[in-house]
């Protein structure tokens, strides 16, 4: 009895340090008891079909205490990945707000229940729709399914990969940040070249207030341009998912 209850506990800690973290399933506006039905659901399900890497038999207390924290750990990281990486467009929104003017501008995010600003929980909402649609959460399960494939429960990476995989995707959430967001940015410097040069060719002409509506209407116009670029953007995610989480 011992033994089975052991190995179920382990991959309901996995799946519930991963979910716990998870964009998306780990959002407030989804109930906690939707969370919790689906976790049990999930853990009941893998507990069943895949073996454990060790022998529950003879198990002290304290091992026991310490696999389950290496599955917590484990479970963590594979969804501090997931969500650095989707955190990538809200990223590049927040740094095109800024070029708006809007940094001080903050809506309540629906998703989160926080209060967060409105251009970057914009474009992370349209990735969230897109990525819905495309099916990507059941990537999210594909991922729970290989981490059981590749270290069953009792068995997880060493702590430099999973640590290296959490880095590396922060770097990487830079990066595809300002990548998404550079075709804004050059449009916004442009804006700000033709204003300097009216301003050298117009010297009454009241710059700062002409830029206001300008930069805001350029980033919406742009806003609008920066859609298809989500959608190929979905494609990416994917690839850098199968790269960094140490399956």
């Amino acid at each position: 009895m011992f033994e089975k209850l052991l190995a179920f506990v382990m991959v309901l800690t996995r799946i519930s340090a991963f979910f716990l973290i998870l964009p998306v399933f780990g959002w407030k506006s989804i109930p906690v008891r939707i969370k919790v039905a689906l976790t049990v659901l999930l853990a009941v399900f893998f507990s069943v079909i895949t073996p454990l890497a060790i022998e529950p038999k003879g198990i002290s207390l304290l091992e026991a205490i310490l696999l389950i924290a290496n599955e917590a750990t484990y479970g963590l990281a594979l969804g501090l990945i997931a969500a650095l990486l989707f955190s990538a467009v809200r990223f590049s929104g927040q740094v095109v707000e800024r070029q708006m003017g809007l940094a001080m501008a903050e809506v309540l995010d629906p998703l989160t229940g926080e209060t967060d600003e409105p251009m970057g929980s914009l474009l992370e909402m349209i990735f969230v729709i897109l990525f819905l649609s495309a099916n990507g959460h059941h990537f999210f399960l594909l991922i729970i399914s290989r981490s059981y494939e590749a270290f069953p429960a009792g068995s997880i990476p060493t702590m430099s990969v999973l640590a290296s995989g959490v880095i590396k995707a922060g770097s990487t959430m830079l990066l595809l940040g300002l990548r998404l967001a550079a075709p804004m940015l050059a449009a916004f410097l442009l804006l700000m070249v033709v204003l300097a040069v009216l301003a050298r060719m117009v010297p009454e002409m009241d710059i700062l207030f002409i830029s206001f509506p300008l930069t805001i209407g350029l980033g919406l116009l742009m806003a609008a341009v920066f859609l298809p670029l989500i959608n190929a953007f979905m494609g990416e995610f994917a690839e850098w998912m199968g790269k960094l989480l140490p399956l």
